[in-house]
């Protein structure tokens, strides 16, 4: 999956394009608020009203980010009466996947908060 030197455009846009799903599901793992969910769905199933509690957020924010996590293909819901419970997709996969992302930040420290395009001040200085 790795891009290479020396390719060509053709060859570089498919290798680009290979990456693309990966792209899109760290893309739907770099919101906050989502990674808590994440991490409240990794304790049990939970319902929306459960997750706005804990989360502080409104219903439609915290529907949102479930939305765009059940896209990703990382969470699933089912119907119970008339709310929707939530539960992991793939739980030991994404649990190794944020527990390789904990490793990777001690590994890096303060490089991450402090990269100009998506660090601290960077998030920052955009809000």
């Amino acid at each position: 999956m790795a891009i290479t030197a020396g390719t060509s455009d053709g060859d570089r846009a498919a290798e680009l394009e290979m990456l693309l799903p990966a792209t899109c599901l760290f893309h739907s793992l770099s919101d906050p608020s989502r990674l808590v969910i994440l991490q409240h769905l990794q304790l049990g199933e939970h319902r929306v009203v459960d997750l706005t509690e804990h989360l502080g957020l409104s219903q439609s924010t915290v529907s949102k980010h479930l939305a765009r996590l059940k896209d990703a293909g990382l969470v699933e819901s089912r119907p119970q009466g008339r709310a929707s419970v939530y539960s992991l997709l793939h739980g030991e996969a994404i649990t190794e996947l944020l527990a390789a992302a904990e490793r990777l930040l001690g590994l890096t420290g303060d490089t991450v908060a402090l990269c100009p395009v998506h660090g601290k001040r960077a998030t920052a200085e955009s809000n």
